[in-house]
């Protein structure tokens, strides 16, 4: 086709930074847009080089070694959005920026907005801190939140800080804990959800998640009431595991869906809670916890409610 787009040659230094990453997990973090299929096959290819020899995709970089990158075929982008509206997102995400060093970022992310580009979105927060902070050449999220979710976010600006970060997440050393405004009146006997979860992929590229006992992930939620309202119940939700829609499901799960949860939620309370003049998901990213890669202080971040989250709450009826 004669709009497609060919990209040249690239010789990369490899950085101290990037020391001991395998080349295969390398080339998928800088070559957005190539299909990992097509990565593999030009490193099995023989055609990704480095010092000029050919190398298998789990050899791991050394400081110096220089990375020859192949040519590829690439399609065409998508419209993408004007650039006035991507320098706005820009401008207002500096507001949102809780905690900032030289080694990570925690941002108080948007609802509504997506943690990266893609699924016809081509500006994420991750594109907009990179315009943001230019020099922080190696900018990369630590975790994600759902496009609806607002609340804290963590986002790594060394390669050796992400991997020490993501060492904490899989020892479970990192606390988030989320607000979430949900139907009816909760349990308090319910302080642990455990059903098990299975994510499924739909043909359009939806993700939905269930409960399935037999083929689902073990997946922990710990909960506590903050507050009773006649409307609802305003709880906190500490996820042990890290599922996709864990909290969503959890909460469904048990009759007392999110509100204004357009996937998993119950309808007669997302519509009363409409009538209030929510018109968001009520889940929130409240607080994060986590020890400094750097320093090895504890970091904890809390992030305001925005004002759709507040105002709705002041609607609401104590009990």
């Amino acid at each position: 086709m004669t709009d497609e787009i060919k990209t040249p040659v690239q010789f990369i230094d490899v950085e101290e930074d990037f020391s001991g990453q395998r080349i295969d997990n390398f080339l998928l973090a800088r070559l957005k847009g190539i299909p990992k299929s097509v990565i593999y096959r030009v490193l099995r290819k023989g055609e990704v080089r480095v010092n000029k020899k050919r190398i298998k995709p789990e050899y791991k970089l050394q400081p110096g070694d220089q990375v020859r990158v192949p040519p590829f075929t690439l399609s065409p982008e998508p419209e993408k959005e004007p650039v006035s509206t991507s320098l706005s997102i820009v401008k207002n995400l500096e507001q949102h920026i809780l905690y900032e060093d030289n080694e990570l970022i925690v941002l108080n992310k948007p609802s509504g907005m997506a943690v990266h580009g893609g699924s016809g979105l081509s500006f994420g927060v991750i594109e907009a801190l990179r315009a943001l902070r230019p020099t922080a050449r190696h900018l990369e999220l630590v975790h994600r939140l759902d496009r609806d979710t607002s609340g804290c976010l963590l986002i790594a600006k060394k390669r050796s800080v992400l991997t020490h970060l993501h060492e904490q997440l899989r020892n479970k050393t990192v606390e988030k804990k989320y607000w979430a405004l949900v139907a009816g009146q909760w349990d308090s006997k319910i302080k642990k959800v455990t059903e098990p979860l299975r994510k499924n992929t739909l043909q359009s590229g939806e993700r939905v998640v269930k409960v399935d006992e037999v083929q689902g992930k073990p997946s922990e939620t710990r909960f506590k009431i903050l507050q009773r309202y006649v409307e609802g119940t305003l709880v906190e939700a500490f996820p042990v595991t890290g599922r996709t829609h864990q909290i969503r499901v959890h909460t469904a799960c048990k009759g007392h869906a999110i509100a204004c949860d357009d996937k998993y939620g119950d309808n007669e309370f997302t519509s009363q809670m409409q009538s209030l003049g929510l018109n968001r998901l009520y889940l929130h990213a409240k607080t994060l916890s986590f020890t400094h890669p750097g320093t090895g202080k504890e970091i904890r971040c809390d992030a305001p409610l925005d004002k759709p989250l507040s105002a709705v709450l002041e609607k609401l009826t104590r009990k």
